[in-house]
């Protein structure tokens, strides 16, 4: 089986500056693979150890700062086999269906894949969007908020954790599922894992190797974080019924 796991190089949040502005400054952020991502790349590495003879690929899209030989071992450190990318600075800033059009675009161009795996939204916008409209591009069975995953002669038996009960279902591939960060716990490369990720091979198309699109749908205006809240410092000592009222009025007046 050949399962490709897709994955966004996000900003490293502790790096974000927020100005006077309130506008972020990514200029001192690094880029790090999404934390929801870990999880898909954790499934598909799992998956394919319970069924034997697979392969799991990374596939990403993104700027030219994916050309980083430390990000590209972070990626490959989690038990995939190699990496494929679109690299194109025009990808700056692309909207959730140009992004899910790219990764189609390597998908196809990577050939003969039966399973696709994706975070339940990115780390840093979290739209939820990309899994759904991959699904639909690669014109296969799609499915979100998927918890479990259960290889069953030849097809998938998929769990998925909605919100008053648990759904199971068995499907055929190809298909594209978005898992959620209840279906693992991510690994933690050691030093070996990353040492052998820099021998694990990638490759980086650009703009004349796969046809991309960079012209997104929306517009952003602009990011602004919020403005500081003041503390209000009330504290309450003790579990007295008057505390208990004196906190519940307090709440109140500021809901």
């Amino acid at each position: 089986m050949k399962i490709v796991a897709c994955i966004k190089a996000v900003p490293e949040e502790q790096d974000i500056v927020v100005k006077s502005d309130y506008s972020l400054s990514f200029e001192r952020a690094e880029l790090k693979v999404g934390q929801y991502d870990l999880n898909a790349v954790e499934a598909g590495v799992q998956l394919g150890e319970a069924i034997g003879d697979s392969e799991t690929i990374i596939a990403t899209v993104g700027t030219t700062k994916l050309k980083n030989s430390k990000l590209q071992k972070s990626m490959l450190s989690r038990g995939a086999s190699q990496l494929f990318a679109v690299v194109d600075d025009s990808l700056e800033s692309v909207d959730s269906y140009a992004t899910a059009k790219n990764l189609a675009a390597v998908i196809k161009q990577i050939g003969d894949v039966d399973l696709v795996l994706c975070g339940e939204g990115s780390s840093d916008i979290y739209s939820q969007q990309v899994g759904a409209m991959l699904g639909q591009l690669l014109r296969c069975v799609s499915l979100n908020a998927v918890s479990k995953i259960t290889p069953k002669d030849g097809n998938l038996l998929i769990e998925r954790t909605l919100e008053e009960e648990i759904e199971v279902l068995e499907i055929q591939l190809p298909a594209v599922l978005s898992v959620t960060t209840d279906i693992n716990t991510a690994r933690i490369p050691g030093m070996k894992e990353i040492l052998a990720a820099g021998k694990k091979p990638a490759t980086l198309w650009g703009a004349s190797d796969v046809e991309i699109i960079s012209t997104s749908c929306t517009e952003i205006i602009s990011t602004l974080a919020p403005p500081p809240a003041d503390r209000m410092k009330i504290i309450y000592e003790g579990d007295s019924e008057e505390n208990i009222n004196a906190l519940l009025e307090n709440l109140r007046k500021v809901m």
